[in-house]
């Protein structure tokens, strides 16, 4: 779609928003980036997921005279970023390892004659030769460094091949860099900055909260099981995400959800590259497919109706838990970001680092991270205020996590921390002996257990002192103290040691407020029959037929392109449509997310489906069936 065919001038940015993308106004930022890119400017833009950051480079590439080159690590979404373009009626095209030599140089040969608008670049294709001498003899309009915090050295999806995006300017002086990412600490947004050399470009940093998602940390009792009633109880039949920490974790927890009547994948590096392609692609375009997966997965997901992302294992960074939380509500709408905790995975995550590769310092740095999700799983106050905080930004209470919504209790733990730690002491100082935390909890409950007995731990002084908390409770004591570091753990089997700052608490010079731990439920015996989705958040109940009518209908052209679901609509604009009921082509014109080419391609066939007289294809006919029989 050039330029000329819009009958645009190089101002009018907003006529293409409305005319391509079917907004009819920019949010936060982007015009402003828009603007300054459209200008000729460089830019480094800080912009949350779902923040609408791709708009900010695929206008100017549509402004400008030229290709804009987009920079991506993303190699296995290329082509569905390229047919989400092409649907809009903007002229894209990727190259690739994906592709066969005849595809190459069709796409090649687009780019020289200017019959593209988008080109999109895996990050190591720019250092073949070739590639460089085929962009020498094209038009550039711009270059979009997608995903720009993988140049970040200590940030958690570092590619070296990025590095070398430094020359982008060397090269081709005249052309406009836009670099783009929605996480980065102060430190990472530095790095960034330095190393791809855009030190000297105009920075925008929007705000990072998200205040769709609703962020939930719960403590871990049976977390599969957790898991499960949280997907029947809130979101049956939703697409969602599931993190994991192992490949073990992963395949064991989507065969539980699968026998539990839920649609569910693994993805993990130990999986052959078809498996994960095609799990990849069945999450990507079909509707209610749960993804239980290693951190390996979600980098750049597209899809916008993500409803919840789950983790069953502690994230090793907020960085990293913002951005896989991210993969949530892209469209906007609410969503669930929820954690189950446990005193293991501190044990875990401390024994990773202690025993990893890298220095000292590494090690550090590595540590500094935990201590920071540990705050945010241990805080008593706003969580999105406190994971606000750690970009440098500030929020009010939100109203909209866990710790607003059912405010937790703080207690004055001191006498409780000096049990548990005048415990260790004795076993280790006295007896020269070293347990984890199930044999120090069974010696402060005075519990007789044979391992007690075999060590005559029930002789100790401190052998039945702390009856006045629940062993639940006491594991809450130790997480929360590994937390604080007041305690630590060390060697393959996470034993419990004192620390620099033990002491402090032992004399009676620090006090120690600790998290109330809620009274543990065991979660209710699962069914095995299929949930049934749940009805729409925020439509109005006349409306769900018609929107699943809609889906119905979306489904049925889906398929048949061989596209996903939300490349022909998100949700968000079915909703508006099953709402509003538009009788006109140009009245459908007027909702969010229609543009011209959409309009023209599929205006008639929802205003048919609308009325009732759309033709049932075999196709169609299949998803209205699955929609108003989702138990079959």
């Amino acid at each position: 779609m050039a330029v000329g065919e819009l009958g645009l001038d190089v101002s009018d940015a907003v006529r293409v928003l409305n005319r391509v993308f079917g907004y009819d106004s920019f949010r936060g930022a982007q015009q402003e980036v828009i603007d300054h890119v459209t200008a000729g400017g460089d830019a480094l833009v800080l912009m949350p997921t779902g923040g609408g950051k791709s708009l900010c480079y695929q206008i100017p590439a549509l402004v400008r005279e030229g290709v804009g080159v987009v920079i991506s690590p993303l190699i296995a979404l290329m082509q569905d970023q390229v047919d989400a373009l092409r649907a809009l009626g903007v002229r894209a095209g990727f190259l690739n390892s994906t592709q066969q030599a005849y595809e190459r140089r069709q796409v090649e040969s687009a780019f020289l004659t200017g019959e593209l608008d988008l080109l999109y670049l895996a990050p190591e294709r720019l250092r073949v030769e070739s590639t460089g001498s085929l962009l020498d003899r094209g038009m550039i309009s711009l270059f979009a460094i997608d995903e720009a915090h993988c140049v970040a050295q200590w940030g958690h999806d570092f590619r070296p091949d990025y590095l070398a995006l430094s020359a982008l300017h060397e090269r081709w002086p005249t052309v406009p860099r836009i670099a783009l990412t929605a996480t980065a600490t102060k430190a990472t947004h530095a790095e960034i900055a330095s190393r791809l050399n855009l030190l000297d470009a105009r920075h925008f940093v929007a705000s990072f909260d998200r205040p769709n998602i609703q962020y939930r940390i719960v403590p871990k009792n049976e977390p599969k099981r957790q898991l499960l009633e949280l997907l029947r109880t809130e979101h049956a039949g939703d697409a969602g995400i599931v993190y994991c920490l192992s490949r073990v974790s992963v395949e064991k927890t989507a065969e539980f959800l699968v026998h539990n009547g839920i649609e569910a994948l693994p993805y993990h590096a130990g999986l052959d590259a078809p498996t994960r392609a095609a799990n990849q692609a069945r999450f990507l375009r079909e509707d209610g497919v749960v993804m239980v997966a290693t951190i390996a997965f979600g980098m750049g997901i597209d899809k916008p109706d993500v409803r919840f992302v789950a983790h069953l294992d502690l994230p090793k960074s907020v960085e990293g838990y913002y951005q896989e939380t991210g993969r949530a509500g892209r469209d906007g709408l609410p969503s669930t970001a929820w954690l189950a905790y446990g005193l293991a995975d501190v044990v875990q995550q401390r024994k990773l680092i202690d025993g990893g590769e890298g220095d000292d310092a590494h090690r550090r740095r590595l540590a500094t991270h935990l201590d920071a999700m540990l705050a945010l799983c241990e805080t008593v106050e706003c969580r999105r205020g406190q994971l606000l905080a750690y970009f440098g930004q500030q929020a009010t209470a939100c109203g909209n996590c866990d710790t607003c919504l059912s405010p937790p209790e703080s207690w004055d733990g001191t006498i409780a921390a000096q049990k548990l730690l005048s415990t260790v002491f004795r076993l280790s100082r006295e007896r020269r002996q070293k347990f984890g935390a199930g044999q120090v909890i069974d010696i402060l409950l005075g519990k007789k257990t044979p391992k007690v007995t075999q060590f005559g731990h029930d002789c100790l002084t401190v052998f039945g002192i702390g009856t006045e908390l629940r062993e639940g409770e006491w594991r809450g004591v130790v997480r929360q103290l590994l937390a604080q570091r007041l305690l630590a753990v060390e060697g393959d089997y996470g034993t419990l040691v004192l620390t620099d700052s033990s002491s402090e608490v032992l004399r009676g010079q620090r006090q120690v407020l600790l998290r109330r731990e809620p009274e543990r439920v065991a979660p209710a015996t699962p069914k095995t029959s299929k949930p049934r989705r749940a009805a729409p958040v925020d439509l109005p109940e006349v409306a769900v037929p018609m929107f699943e009518q809609l889906r119905a209908w979306r489904t049925a052209v889906a398929k048949e392109q061989g596209v996903p679901a939300y490349v022909i609509f998100h949700d968000a604009t079915l909703r508006q449509i099953a709402t509003e009921c538009p009788s006109t082509l140009a009245e459908l014109g007027t909702v969010t997310g229609v543009g011209e080419n959409k309009l023209a391609k599929y205006g008639q066939q929802i205003l048919d489906t609308l009325t009732g007289s759309a033709p049932v294809t075999p196709s169609t006919a299949t998803a209205i069936r699955d929609t108003e029989n989702p138990d079959q």
